[in-house]
């Protein structure tokens, strides 16, 4: 009925009745419900499931399995909880099957059942194991169901520094039967969390690592390799679909999509996340398949991310057999890192969190949330589409035609990541997109950008920008930001210029340096140039004859967290910091004015596509000295003259997301 009245009340024009729901918040749409959770009980968040009686049954980081009652809220809004089983190891996935539970252990998935009725589980099955080396990175995920009545399970990389497989079939993606047999299905994978079905086909994501220059989601099919190559080490196993090895990978730090084209097997993403602009660390996905119950996005799939505790929104679409499409935003401010997804029976969405050791910008070591649609349309960019000349957009609701129409509305760039074994990527290779025409349908909903078609590069993410875009009584757009991973051209029919609502004149190419210009209340610099150089010395200057007068070792620890929160240092005194990336993902070290950290991590936070390239430090006279990005397991060491005004300076580690946690306090003394 709320739909209903909506559409009324656009139809009828009625502006006035929408001046008072200004400004546009994804509140509004989306409201996060938090169950609440006793305080003996640590709920990390591993595995879940929504039963069919309406209890949610999770498994949890410390070994055990709750069922919690009432989930929903529902009479007095208090929920229940009963233990079902404990003792795991680490089970990092839940899969119901009618009268018992299969979950992922370390080594192994067991079985659970609870014979005798009384709510605790009293049969512990080993159903299928795996060998184990007893490295800490050795995560195991599943079982996740297949429609042709197929399991899925994954197995996480060593890390020792880098990715390892140190023991059988670590960086594979397996077939999980319902026998127990195991059977080798892909590999190229680091840290597989999420994966499963989708319209038939298997995909699974991944974080940024070694190899893998940013978060993407890939389509694997049999024998695919996803692109980290420790796990070709088992590929000449019996079983094994796979027929690459370990030397046939080149670290030459081309695109992967070009890689691809010379190594066969190899399979680019389907789509990228580009890392920071929408997320660092993607998790579990889910298929809408509520039949419009959570809102106007039936079909497309929610992917969590871990380390932003957000969730974003992909629409897919097959284009000559290959799977592509693009990542939005959707939504923040959930409470602690999101690993697992599940549908409530009312279309909602439980949202399973946890961040010990794994580091997450929600405040909370864990927690269960739950997503509910309010039933309100959000004006968002509902879907894109490959054409042979550009893109085409799809609104959830009509815009402003005429606002829609303008040059300036628009704003188009691609860009991609090289494929090497170091530790993630900057962006790489980014190029405008400029515009040639824009088509806006008669009905308001659809908005075609016409490009010149050599403009448009395969395998790159094309960042499509419609901030001008705005619905008829003058709201933007909930996000106005879709990044569209290109791997093949649609064909069909080229728009011409008669078709054209606006013809784009051309201009200039984009100043990179502006886009990328930070926001936040940190103060502009005024010689950008010297001063960045000034603020990362690595190397001891000459003049320092006698060596720096104190020597400063800082470290990281697991949770965003630096190992030292406050350092001592004399005015005016020679001082070498060195820097020691212990953590298993990015750092820097960036020290700030008193009182500057929090305005410098959010400059950093807003650098864009930008960030990359100044390693997420702002151009700001807020920040006195730093180091660049320092990749896991890895130093830097930079030598500066301590301030000479006596003060209680600050540390803080820009990378996205980062910051709100992991800062420290240089005290200068006299």
């Amino acid at each position: 009925m709320k739909n209903i009245l909506l559409t009324t009340l656009i139809t009828a024009g009625c502006a006035s009745a929408f001046a008072q729901q200004k400004p546009n918040k994804i509140d509004d749409y989306y409201r996060i419900i938090t169950i609440p959770i006793p305080e003996n009980i640590k709920m990390e968040i591993g595995g879940m499931q929504v039963l069919p009686d309406g209890r949610l049954a999770t498994s949890t980081r410390r070994g055990e399995v709750w069922m919690i009652g009432n989930p929903y809220l529902k009479g007095d809004g208090k929920p229940s909880f009963h233990r079902f089983a404990t003792g795991l190891h680490e089970p990092l996935g839940l899969y119901y099957r009618g009268k018992d539970f299969l979950v992922s252990q370390r080594g192994e998935v067991t079985r659970l059942e609870d014979t005798d009725n009384d709510g605790v589980a009293d049969v512990y099955d080993s159903f299928s194991r795996w060998p184990l080396s007893g490295n800490y990175h050795q995560y195991s995920y599943g079982p996740v169901p297949m429609p042709n009545g197929e399991m899925l399970v994954t197995l996480n990389l060593d890390w020792v520094g880098r990715g390892a497989s140190q023991s059988k079939w670590r960086g594979w993606m397996l077939k999980l039967g319902q026998d127990g047999k195991l059977t080798p299905w892909a590999t190229g994978l680091r840290s597989p969390s999420g994966f499963g079905s989708y319209k038939g086909d298997i995909f699974y994501t991944e974080n940024q690592g070694d190899w893998v220059g940013s978060g993407r989601m890939t389509h694997l099919e049999k024998g695919d390799f996803a692109g980290n190559p420790a796990g070709l080490r088992w590929s000449k196993e019996e079983g094994s679909p796979v027929k690459l090895t370990p030397e046939d990978v080149p670290n030459t730090g081309e695109p992967l999509y070009d890689v691809a084209k010379k190594v066969p097997g190899l399979k680019p993403p389907a789509v990228w996340f580009p890392h920071t602009l929408v997320g660092i660390s993607t998790s579990d996905f889910k298929e809408d398949v509520t039949h419009g119950a959570f809102g106007p996005f039936t079909g497309q799939m929610f992917v969590g991310d871990q380390g932003h505790s957000i969730i974003t929104r992909v629409d897919l679409e097959k284009v000559n057999g290959v799977w592509q499409g693009t990542v939005f935003p959707f939504r923040e401010g959930f409470m602690s890192g999101i690993l697992r997804m599940e549908w409530g029976l009312d279309g909602s969405m439980f949202v399973g969190q946890t961040s010990r050791g794994w580091s997450a910008t929600g405040k909370s070591e864990f927690g269960i949330q739950r997503l509910v649609w309010t039933g309100k349309m959000p004006f968002e960019m509902k879907t894109v589409r490959s054409t042979p000349d550009g893109f085409e957009i799809t609104f959830t609701s009509p815009v402003d035609k005429k606002a829609a129409a303008e040059q300036d509305a628009y704003k188009m760039n691609s860009f991609t990541y090289r494929y090497h074994r170091t530790y993630g990527s900057p962006i790489i290779n980014t190029q405008e997109v400029p515009l040639k025409g824009i088509i806006v349908s008669e009905d308001g909903l659809r908005v075609r950008l016409v490009v010149d078609p050599a403009a448009l590069r395969k395998g790159y993410i094309h960042e499509i920008k419609a901030e001008g875009v705005k619905s008829p009584d003058g709201n933007n757009l909930l996000h106005s930001t879709g990044y569209y991973t290109l791997n093949e051209i649609a064909g069909g029919q080229a728009a011409n210029a008669s078709q054209f609502t606006t013809t784009v004149k051309a201009t200039a190419a984009m100043d990179h340096s502006a886009h990328g210009a930070a926001s936040g209340s940190a103060t502009p610099e005024t010689t950008a140039s010297t001063a960045t150089s000034a603020k990362r010395v690595t190397d001891m200057p000459a003049s320092w004859t006698n060596g720096p007068d104190q020597v400063v070792t800082i470290g990281t620890v697991p949770g965003l967290k630096f190992d030292i929160s406050e350092i001592q240092v004399k005015a005016g005194s020679k001082i070498k910091v060195v820097f020691n990336n212990n953590d298993d993902m990015l750092h820097n070290l960036v020290i700030t004015k008193p009182g500057a950290a929090n305005a410098v991590g959010e400059a950093g936070l807003n650098l864009g596509l930008k960030g990359t390239e100044l390693n997420y430090v702002p151009k700001t006279n807020d920040v006195l000295f730093h180091t660049n990005i320092v990749e896991p397991e890895k130093s830097e060491a930079i030598y500066f003259v301590a301030p000479k005004q006596a003060g209680t300076y600050q540390y803080v580690c820009t990378f996205p997301g980062h910051y709100s946690l992991m800062q420290g306090k240089l005290k200068v003394v006299k």
